[in-house]
């Protein structure tokens, strides 16, 4: 091996009280882009403040890309024995067992996840202390096809539909191929309860546009139809968390957006992406977020619309 082809010394990265070490930093995890590992550990200390709420208490699902996108991964639930011993962690059960999660709740972590090539971490809705009670409902809208108008139509009418069951909620992208909205709640219900509840709001809205939404899981059964899925909302299933990046092309990020968005004709699931976080940065749409409400009230609601 000569010089030229010898790896990068490790970077080391302050981060709070701790020091961060990013072995081969050089590496490129985004081939068609030229993103280094480095560069992943950059964007996530950028994106911590932001990011770092929306993780903190909560067990993680990590997406590892050690070879870089194109190569094998592998989505990792119990931490690694040799994952940082600072690194908090949660044990939670499984059907068979115990699974012991990553919690992050510092920037420290973010990095050293980075450093272990973690592309995307996905959330559970629920912390660590109350893992079957969810404080997020998750509708996850993906197209069908490409077009992304049918996702846009959904997001509105969910919208709308939660409005009138009183229920504030939040948009983002998947930086996939959809969109989330997601209903902040107050942690008491469980999971059963918030899953049967979310099926119900997706009947209801499925049965007002039956030619454009459904709620029928087999795709040969939908038609071209949306799938409005509610899948998500079960314990120890996850969702994409806010402002990580997708292990696609162009290195899009799950973006949170103001409602005022969707007029956007440009808006995209991946219109974000990792070289553009400046633009994403300069404003905070879920700066000011609904109070987390129960289901109380708006089951009541529901029930009176079907």
């Amino acid at each position: 091996m000569t010089l030229k082809d010898q790896p990068a010394p490790p970077e080391r990265i302050r981060a709070g009280r701790r020091t961060v070490e990013i072995s081969r930093p050089d590496k490129v995890l985004f081939p068609g882009d030229g993103i280094t590992k480095a560069d992943l550990a950059d964007y996530y200390r950028t994106v911590a403040r932001r990011m770092l709420p929306h993780l903190r208490g909560r067990p993680l699902m990590l997406e590892r890309h050690p070879d870089g996108i194109d190569g094998p991964a592998f989505m990792q639930k119990n931490v690694p024995d040799h994952f940082a011993d600072w690194i908090h962690r949660a044990e939670l059960p499984k059907e068979t067992g115990t699974v012991t999660y990553v919690i992050c709740d510092d920037t420290a972590t973010l990095l050293h996840l980075a450093d272990q090539a973690c592309t995307t971490s996905h959330r559970f809705l629920s912390k660590a202390d109350r893992p079957d009670h969810p404080d997020r409902l998750v509708f996850d809208l993906d197209p069908t096809g490409e077009a992304f108008t049918p996702v846009r139509d959904a997001a509105l009418g969910l919208r709308r539909l939660l409005d009138e069951l009183e229920l504030p909620s939040l948009l983002m992208t998947t930086a996939s191929r959809g969109l989330h909205v997601v209903v902040p709640l107050d942690g008491r219900a469980p999971f059963d309860d918030v899953r049967a509840f979310a099926r119900g709001v997706a009947d209801v809205l499925a049965a007002r546009n039956p030619d454009r939404f459904t709620t029928e899981p087999r795709k040969k059964a939908r038609h071209g139809r949306l799938y409005l899925d509610i899948g998500r909302n079960a314990y120890a299933q996850t969702a994409v968390a806010p402002y990580a990046v997708r292990a696609r092309p162009g290195a899009p990020v799950a973006a949170p957006l103001s409602w005022s968005d969707l007029d956007d004709p440009d808006l995209t699931a991946r219109r974000w992406t990792l070289p553009t976080v400046d633009d994403l940065l300069k404003e905070d749409p879920w700066r000011n977020p609904p109070r987390p409400r129960s289901l109380r009230r708006a089951h009541s609601l529901l029930t009176a619309l079907t």
